[in-house]
């Protein structure tokens, strides 16, 4: 086989289409990201038995659950180290009963009921060679999340490969939620500097692609802040009727894609992000 084969495990629509990377290696798989809901982790946890080879390691790229949920069971009765960076374990810990507590309630029984910790933190720039494969974590801080990071990939032959977790979404509308956009678009700039040289990224939601990945990312935030900055007008947060034409306004921008629900959600995060940034209009 080659020294090299990546899997995707992508979780239904009710698990937000979240990809789980399986990095398959002569002598064992590595997993980065562990899915959301119980039903999408168990067939994530097929797929890697599918493989009959040793789990080597888990990286969580970011702190969102959809990303860290399954790791408890994934690595049940088993001695694995998973990696993160001390910003993404250090948010991991704060916010993952609070998420429990949130969507719980909404997911019943499909939200796990407990969460694993990483217990290999990471520093920024730190290389971990598992199995050949030598793998870079770059921490980044607030963006899509309140705290992101990205895994560079060397396979012992062949091109790097980047798993850019949700820097840049792909056929889907985003989570603005967190209330970063600032953050993440000058995280988006920095990553179109540092991945230049990759040729294919593999995102948090949908399929693989080239750098262009990251410019339509920025596209897409670039107008959903002036829209919502149009709508708001300086306050922090959008009412019924402008948040409806917020989701018609990106719903067009980016037609026929899913997670429109998305839309609406994180329009007074965005827009109390924006009521504390100068204004920069030109005076009348």
């Amino acid at each position: 086989m080659a020294d090299l084969t990546v899997h995707t495990y992508t979780a239904a629509e009710s698990g937000l289409f979240v990809n789980s990377y399986l990095l398959e290696t002569a002598g064992g798989v590595v997993v980065i990201d562990t899915n959301l809901l119980a039903s999408d982790i168990a067939a994530l946890k097929a797929r890697l038995a599918a493989l009959h080879k040793p789990l080597l390691g888990v990286f969580i790229t970011h702190a969102h659950p959809d990303h860290f949920n399954g790791t408890l069971e994934l690595i049940r009765d088993r001695e694995v180290p998973v990696h993160a960076t001390s910003g993404v374990a250090g948010v991991i810990r704060r916010i993952a009963d609070a998420k429990r507590a949130q969507w719980g309630p909404v997911y019943g029984a499909e939200w796990p009921s407990e969460t694993y910790y990483p217990n290999t933190e990471l520093h920024d720039g730190e290389q971990v060679t598992v199995d050949g494969l030598a793998l870079t974590v770059r921490e980044l801080g607030e963006g899509e999340s309140h705290a992101d990071s990205y895994l560079l990939v060397h396979p012992p032959s062949g091109e790097p490969l980047a798993f850019t977790g949700d820097l840049a979404f792909h056929g889907t509308h985003p989570y603005t939620a967190d209330g970063h956009t600032a953050a993440w678009l000058a995280t988006l700039d920095r990553l179109e500097r540092e991945l230049a040289g990759v040729r294919r990224l593999f995102p948090g939601h949908g399929s693989s692609a080239g750098p262009e990945l990251l410019a339509d990312q920025r596209r897409y935030l670039l107008f959903y802040r002036e829209v919502v900055r149009r709508l708001a007008r300086g306050r922090p947060q959008l009412d019924d009727t402008a948040r409806l034409e917020l989701e018609a306004a990106m719903q067009s921008f980016l037609p026929d894609v899913p997670l429109t629900w998305m839309i609406g959600l994180g329009a007074d995060a965005v827009a109390a992000e924006l009521a504390t940034e100068p204004d920069l209009s030109p005076a009348q």
